[in-house]
């Protein structure tokens, strides 16, 4: 019913910047929430950042300060701005979306991207 596809992901070297950007597609209600995720090499999947519906952010300490979550008008769209990336940034980044389908009332679901690989050099 909710599918995610990120965009933006790419090879960059330190110092540099990426936007990811995460469109949210089906029947859906209401987006609650959007967030990012990454998962690096031999690692477990860690938030990055996250926006609600009421444009409050929250980010990983190790993000802080660099990166910038946002979401456009509609807010079916999700973005993360990646500046002065690190070698430490390389990861499988996801898009994730809190969402309450269609005629679901007011229960939501988890609904995840399949991912966009990030890869910084030094």
């Amino acid at each position: 019913q909710v599918q995610l596809v990120e965009s933006g992901g790419g090879l960059v070297q330190a110092g540099g910047s990426l936007r990811l950007s995460c469109v949210v597609s089906g029947r859906i209600f209401r987006i609650n929430s959007m967030a990012w995720y990454r998962q690096p090499p031999v690692a477990q999947r860690e938030l990055v950042a996250g926006i609600t519906s009421g444009d409050s952010t929250n980010y990983a300490d190790s993000v802080k300060g660099r990166f910038t979550i946002s979401r456009n008008n509609a807010k079916d769209t999700v973005y993360l701005q990646m500046n002065s990336l690190k070698t430490e940034d390389t990861a499988v980044y996801y898009c994730n979306a809190e969402v309450i389908p269609s005629g679901w009332g007011m229960r939501s679901i988890n609904s995840w991207g399949q991912g966009t690989q990030v890869t910084v050099s030094s």
